[in-house]
């Protein structure tokens, strides 16, 4: 019997990981970001895993019928599916279309009115979830051993704290890396760390190393005004103490980043800081009969993957018909996911597809680029299976997405509106190993060196942009100062009468 306990054990400590089935607790968010965490909550099912999903009536995304694979428990909340895919559609269309009209008050505005109505959607589920009693109740007697959250929807940080349970987040990005800088106190030096949104690389020279900056501190001013006037109230509340949204996801224990180093420039991290961007990555799948002899008909071309995303159900007229003109003069056949109307100017090389199999067509022999919106779920797919993309960026962190691929040489980006295989973890000497043979391959491996070492000390604690900042706000106060002290003598300084005056006015 002794035996066979200890062949167990070096089994589990050699082979696979032992898994005694735990308990956890997901708070998801929407769209895309479901569909990351839905293939995570698939391998935990698969691995042993009692999973249960906490969502919201309206939910557009996650599947609550029974044979989902987990347990669902679902919040009644006053808004509906559609009042939430009609708020996305908006700022879609205004963020993709009509923004670039507006100014930047007006832009500024209009985006806040869009972002107003979800945050108050989130909050109306926050809301619903913490009048529960009895649910949070009964999660307590269940004893779950972790809380799996997306902070693109806030409260599963606050839900796990509640309950006194350890907090894994799942993140792709936030702008300006606000959450990830000053929630979980992640180094992102500006001199040569570009903030999401900016569309800068890790070189940049004076000037965008103070367009940086600004960038950076413009969205740290956004992100306190926001979380302060919404979240940090209803977190002292539900706490019943003061404390704040971010202090809160601060304590986070794993923070699972939607991107690795084939996408992201070479930048500090922290241990918690973990990427598994490419998780739902796989071989591709025999394509359905139809679509294959629409491929096999390409010949030696080969064939180009067009889709815009899972968000993007279709353009405008006059765009959609200006790229069906540019797609019928290439020799590849192109399968375009598109579901609005026919554009006339559609040619017999291109396929029309409400839906298709994104990944199978990328891993298909016969593909030879992919036009993409920059997701970063495509992007990936993408880099599995090595093909080239053409990006056209329409809006949140997809210009960035495709400016990080353009850098890499792996992709072109066009204006839309003018017109992989990845390693598994290695032990370390292995890893050594690996290491020392690719760069005697590569002749070198610069491209992983940072930034930091091509910059002067000053330039690296951006001492110069800041000596800039400061000779500015002097040369300003100086000349405050100056014209406050000149308009206060011309209207405050007494007048003497003089001699003469004075001699007349006691005749």
């Amino acid at each position: 019997m002794s035996a066979t306990v200890f062949l167990f054990a070096l089994l589990c400590l050699n082979l696979t990981p032992c898994v005694s089935g735990g308990k956890i607790l997901v708070w998801p968010s929407e769209f895309s970001h479901w569909l990351n965490v839905k293939v995570i909550l698939d391998k935990l099912i698969e691995r042993g895993n009692d999973v249960t999903v906490v969502t919201h009536s309206a939910t557009p995304s996650v599947n609550i019928s029974p044979a989902s694979g987990y347990n669902v428990e679902v919040l009644q909340v006053p808004h509906t599916k559609q009042d939430i895919k009609d708020n996305l559609e908006a700022m879609l269309k205004y963020w993709t279309h009509e923004m670039t009209t507006d100014t930047i008050l007006q832009a500024s505005q209009k985006l806040k009115e869009l972002s107003d109505t979800a945050t108050n959607h989130n909050l109306a589920t926050c809301r619903e979830l913490f009048s529960r009693v009895d649910l949070l109740e009964k999660w307590k007697k269940e004893k779950f051993d972790a809380v799996l959250a997306d902070p693109g929807f806030m409260c599963g940080e606050l839900l796990a704290q509640k309950l006194g349970l350890p907090l894994i987040l799942s993140l792709r990005y936030s702008f300006g890396h606000t959450l990830e800088r000053l929630c979980g106190q992640i180094p992102a030096p500006p001199s040569y760390v570009p903030a999401i949104g900016s569309e800068k690389t890790d070189k940049m020279d004076f000037m965008q190393r103070l367009r940086n900056i600004i960038f950076y501190g413009a969205q740290d001013i956004l992100f306190y005004l926001g979380p302060t006037f919404y979240w940090d109230p209803f977190y002292s509340k539900v706490m019943g103490k003061p404390t704040t949204m971010c202090e809160t996801m601060g304590k986070a224990d794993i923070w699972l980043i939607r991107t690795y180093w084939d996408f992201e420039y070479p930048r500090p991290f922290l241990p918690n800081f973990k990427f598994v961007g490419g998780l739902h990555c796989k071989p591709a799948k025999p394509l359905p009969k139809e679509l294959e002899a629409f491929v096999q008909s390409s010949g030696d071309h080969g064939i180009i993957v067009f889709s815009l995303g899972s968000m993007i159900n279709n353009l405008t007229m006059e765009r959609a018909n200006t790229i069906a003109s540019a797609l019928g003069q290439i020799p590849q056949k192109v399968v375009w996911r598109y579901s609005g109307k026919t554009p006339e100017t559609l040619a017999a090389n291109t396929k029309l597809q409400d839906w298709m199999p994104q990944n199978d067509l990328l891993g298909h022999p016969k593909t030879k680029a992919f036009i993409t919106h920059g997701g970063t779920n495509g992007l990936y797919e993408a880099i599995y299976h090595g093909v080239p993309m053409v990006g056209l960026p329409l809006f949140a962190d997809q210009p960035d997405n495709l400016m990080h691929m353009k850098t890499k040489g792996a992709a072109v980006s066009l204006d839309i509106n003018t017109m992989e295989s990845k390693d598994l973890p290695m032990k370390p000497l292995d890893q050594a190993v690996y290491w020392i043979e690719f760069v005697m391959r590569n002749k070198g491996a610069k491209h992983l060196r940072v930034q930091a070492h091509e910059l002067s000390w000053y330039q690296y604690h951006c001492l110069d942009v800041l000596a800039f900042l400061l000779s500015i706000t002097a040369l300003i106060t100086y000349l405050c100062v100056k014209t406050s002290a000149f308009l206060f003598r011309k209207c405050f300084r007494k007048t003497r009468p003089d001699a003469k005056g004075q001699k007349n006015k006691e005749e």
